[in-house]
């Protein structure tokens, strides 16, 4: 029989490439990434629940202070996330991440005001966003995307690809993430 494992679990076997218990999982929680991780599977855990879901929020606010995560609950994020470093990272509440997808630091993934491309991204499952590359505008990320550091990305890419430069450029390859996206789920 397959064991069910918590989206926390499936987030932090990302990490370690190992199924954690509860206990190590909060042994963990030093770890200032997988901290705020917990954290805001937990708010988003309870966010229909009145009392608990006001407490986790406190809790996540404070710790989007303390470690410069701007993430919030109404984020649709898949399981198996995985921010390689903590501060300064920015996501709208509106975008949609999918699973086994890697954040760097600096990254921001924002909406766009106007133009034919209002709106908030897309991202989908298995794709690596390199330090300081920016998202943004109503765009659809494929599966198996690299996005280089420094990148500015205000278009679709699709899949199988490497996206990189400012302005940006896709380059299509099959093994776009490979050894970079590590102990998938």
């Amino acid at each position: 029989m397959s064991r069910k494992y918590s989206t926390i679990q499936k987030d932090f076997y990302r990490e370690s490439g190992k199924w954690l218990s509860p206990l190590q999982i909060l042994l963990k929680c030093i770890n200032p990434n997988l901290h705020f991780i917990y954290v805001l599977r937990k708010t988003q855990r309870f966010n229909k629940t009145p009392l608990l879901g006001f407490y986790w929020r406190l809790v996540l606010r404070h710790f989007q202070i303390k470690y410069g995560f701007q993430i919030y609950p109404e984020t649709q994020i898949g399981e198996g996330l995985y921010l390689g470093h903590w501060g300064s990272l920015v996501v709208n509440p509106k975008a949609k991440i999918g699973k086994n997808c890697n954040i760097a630091q600096g990254v921001t993934i924002g909406q766009q005001n106007r133009g034919k491309n209002e709106g908030y991204p897309e991202i989908g499952d298995e794709v690596w966003i390199g330090p300081n590359a920016v998202l943004v505008g109503r765009i659809k990320i494929g599966n198996n995307v690299l996005v280089a550091p420094n990148a500015y990305v205000n278009f679709d890419v699709p899949e199988n690809s490497v996206v990189a430069g400012n302005p940006a450029k896709i380059y299509p390859t099959e093994e776009a993430t490979a050894g970079y996206i590590n102990n998938r789920i």
